[in-house]
């Protein structure tokens, strides 16, 4: 009892101590250029051509950013004020594909470092505990099969998620879990909702809609707008507070169980609670982004190794990273092939990956953190 006190005196002492930190600031504003930057490269491109200035003067319009009539059309889809060509280009078509990617890269990271930290495992996120094949059967299996209810689909894909971590708790559960039967319990979970994702396509005889799927299946912001925006924006911002606001808890708990519990933590219900949170932030993403593969991975890793490891800090560099990172693969996606969009989990499949097992070979010892 007297070595959890003090570690519950060294916890109450840590969160005394100012966490905002230089390097957080500088990494934040990095990772804030990064996205403005690869937004405008992405606005830039199109069949439509405007000059560098005309873009710019297009994207900071300050009769479109200051008008409520137009943030009406784009947020409740009222009617659309009259507008410039250039304005309409880029503020109806082209920066909403922007957006959808900042929210997708930020509830993704939140997501999996949410994850790492109620299995206390590294190797933890939305992907590996079942929770993306999940939501992704779910909302695969509307596209398909129940087309009239697409504009569910957040709530769908966090449905479908749910069942599945609730599944894979179910397996992992024996008198209480652990980190290990989480992660080996996910991964059984998500081959059969892959599995059963599979099997959907026999029931497709659209051919456009068999190539949405796939599409969809591999993550794609192609053909994005406001409505995918009005569709993310609320259960985003409702998760990221919810797990910006639990950091101390996801601190807490990565002190293991038995000392939580000695400080006074109900451990299972706020697991299970923080779980949740997570499933919804990666839901939302699913839902409008696709299964955008390692990216709820990786990133909590890279902002981990820059700004340390208190989730109050991670939770901050992870809602900046998430989005500069995958606006930045988003445009990569567009530009890599010339006239061709390859899929965004494409090349953050072909990124993360190696840059998983550079991790690999870095850390002596990987799974438990």
């Amino acid at each position: 009892m007297a070595g959890a006190q003090s570690v519950g005196e060294h916890a109450a002492a840590r969160d005394r101590d100012g966490w905002v930190t230089g390097k957080l600031v500088v990494f934040c504003l990095a990772a804030a250029v990064v996205t403005v930057v690869a937004g405008l490269v992405q606005v830039f491109f199109g069949p439509y051509s405007m000059t560098l200035s005309e873009l710019v003067s297009a994207v900071f319009n300050p009769a479109v950013i200051f008008n409520l009539e137009a943030w009406s059309s784009f947020l409740f889809g009222t009617d659309l004020p009259e507008m410039t060509t250039d304005s309409v280009v880029v503020w109806t078509v082209r920066l909403p594909r922007v957006f959808v990617a900042i929210i997708a890269g930020a509830t993704l990271a939140i997501s999996g470092a949410i994850f790492q930290a109620v299995t206390r495992n590294e190797l933890a996120s939305p992907f590996v505990l079942g929770v993306s094949s999940g939501a992704g059967f779910a909302v695969l299996a509307t596209l398909v099969v129940f087309t009239g209810l697409t504009p569910f689909l957040p709530l769908i894909a966090a449905l479908g998620g749910t069942v599945a971590f609730v599944i894979v708790y179910g397996i992992a559960w024996k008198g209480g879990t652990s980190p290990i039967r989480l992660v080996l319990a996910g991964v059984i979970v998500n081959m059969v909702f892959q599995s059963l994702q599979q099997g959907l396509f026999f029931f497709v005889d659209d051919l456009g809609v068999a190539q949405t799927a796939i599409a969809w299946l591999t993550g794609s912001f192609t053909g994005t707008g406001w409505s995918e925006v009005r569709i993310a924006i609320l259960p985003a911002i409702v998760s990221i507070g919810i797990a910006l606001a639990g950091a101390r808890q996801l601190n807490v708990l990565l002190l293991g169980e038995s000392t939580a519990k000695s400080l006074g933590m109900r451990v299972e219900r706020v697991r299970f609670f923080l779980s949740a949170v997570a499933i919804l932030a990666a839901s939302v993403a699913i839902a409008v982004a696709g299964v955008i593969s390692f990216f709820g991975l990786v990133v909590p890793h890279i902002v981990r190794n820059t700004v340390g490891g208190d989730y109050r800090r991670l939770m901050v560099g992870c809602l900046f990273a998430g989005p500069a990172l995958l606006v930045a693969a988003d445009v990569g996606a567009r530009l890599a092939l010339g006239g061709t969009q390859m899929p965004v989990g494409v090349v953050t499949g072909l990124v993360g990956g190696p840059y998983f097992l550079y991790l690999m070979r870095k850390q002596q010892s990987m799974g438990e953190l």
